[in-house]
């Protein structure tokens, strides 16, 4: 393998502090430029849909929630991980575009529940084909026995990350 951005901020790190541990930048720094340079080419698929990431992600966690395709704003924030607030926004704009609309809680009347419109799920089953595909491409330089290694490689480290 050629030499990389990673290893050259190590080999400088080794000549201006050889007293360093670098060795997990070897992980951690390749990790972080290529989750960079991933989110680049899955947003490029996402913006040919007319969507943000955010926005596709919501779209994506309604529609794999099963009919009939609806989640509270409370439901929705726990599976994108991000705050009401955020969710607001993002469903103010999907709605504007007509591919969510807010509807009355059927167990409380007071409450509101976000569901998909037929074009926003007609919308996101497409974009989530491309973005599938896009995935596929995107690992496809890596041998079969190399994704399924690193694929549970990552898992187990993100459950012992979890546990902290």
């Amino acid at each position: 393998m050629t030499p990389d951005h990673v290893s050259r901020i190590i080999e400088q790190w080794a000549v201006e502090r050889p007293d360093l541990d670098t060795a997990p930048m070897a992980v951690i720094g390749r990790l972080h430029r290529l989750g960079d340079l991933l989110r680049e080419r899955l947003v490029e698929v996402y913006a040919e849909f007319g969507l943000s990431e955010g926005e596709f992600d919501l779209l994506a966690v309604l529609r794999r929630s099963g009919a009939p395709h609806e989640l509270s704003p409370t439901d929705l924030a726990a599976s994108t991980m991000v705050t009401t607030g955020a969710i607001t926004k993002r469903v103010d704009r999907l709605a504007a575009r007509g591919w969510v609309e807010r509807r009355a809680d059927k167990s409380d009347g007071r409450a509101r529940t976000i569901a998909l419109t037929p074009a926003g799920r007609e919308l996101i089953d497409r974009a989530v084909e491309a973005h599938y595909a896009n995935e596929k491409v995107l690992i496809s330089g890596l041998p079969d026995i190399d994704r399924t290694r690193l694929a549970r490689i990552l898992q187990a480290w993100g459950e012992l990350l979890e546990l902290d």
